[in-house]
């Protein structure tokens, strides 16, 4: 057993049916970008306030999304000039269980993000069915998008005792580009999200502060793309960048 399979089986689980009653209406949306020693750290001190969600046994299970762009990288560029307005598109796969997912985020100019989704069996986006989809929540017209970045990573989910809040953890990030077909293992990286309920009482974020493990933006398309495709800019996420590649060889 490994060491991080051997933490997690100490925590007590929450099934996917109960995870539903964690609305978080309200949600406001941290980033945490650390390391897998780091996060063993973490995950030791969190495991009395927190459960894990398990799904057919699996407490840790593997996730691979394909981000979708226009040919001239509109959605990227739109985050790397920061317009407060912004899309992107990705078709992610839960591999435990198949299913697969078209969704659309949408990011308003009030830093709220709108999730779209629709279960598929493939990424013809030009397909009847997609493309209906994809006119009524995407500002892009389907036949403008290809496919650009393949993410496979595996997420752990916890949820506070009070249900009040989500954390996701997600590890052994690797990218592949699907444009300049180069390829980045993230190696040690781990991107925490936390999603809480307003301005709930969070346990986490004092271990968080404990840890020295702060706030650091990570988008994985944009990062991902950034670090795989030299054709891209990265004037915005230069500093991103720079500090990820320290704290990867912590």
């Amino acid at each position: 057993m490994s060491v991080l399979t051997d933490i997690l089986s100490t925590f007590a689980p929450i099934s996917l049916e109960q995870m539903s009653e964690v609305k978080l209406m309200n949600r406001i949306d941290r980033k945490f970008v650390t390391t897998t020693d780091r996060l063993y750290k973490l995950l030791q001190m969190a495991r009395q306030d927190y459960y894990i969600q398990e799904i057919d046994g699996e407490r840790n299970p593997e996730y691979d999304t394909t981000y979708f762009d226009t040919v001239a990288f509109d959605m990227y560029n739109q985050h790397q000039w920061n317009h407060a307005n912004r899309q992107k598109i990705r078709f992610r796969t839960y591999c435990i269980s198949g299913l697969q997912f078209m969704e659309v985020k949408t990011k308003n100019n009030h830093g709220r993000t709108k999730k779209k989704r629709m279960e598929v069996s493939d990424m013809n986006v030009c397909e009847s069915g997609k493309r209906t989809f994809l006119s009524k929540h995407l500002r892009y017209q389907a036949d403008t998008l290809q496919p650009v970045l393949n993410n496979h990573f595996h997420r752990i989910t916890l949820v506070n005792k009070a249900k009040t809040e989500r954390l996701t953890i997600d590890s052994a990030l690797y990218f592949h580009n699907l444009v300049s077909g180069k390829d980045k293992d993230m190696g040690n990286l781990v991107v925490i999200e936390l999603k809480r309920d307003g301005l709930c009482y969070s346990p986490v974020l004092e271990m968080l502060h404990q840890l020295h493990i702060h706030p650091h933006g990570f988008s994985k398309y944009c990062m991902g793309s950034a670090l795989t495709n030299t054709q891209l800019p990265i004037h915005r996420f230069k500093s991103n960048l720079i500090e990820i590649n320290k704290i990867m060889k912590n």
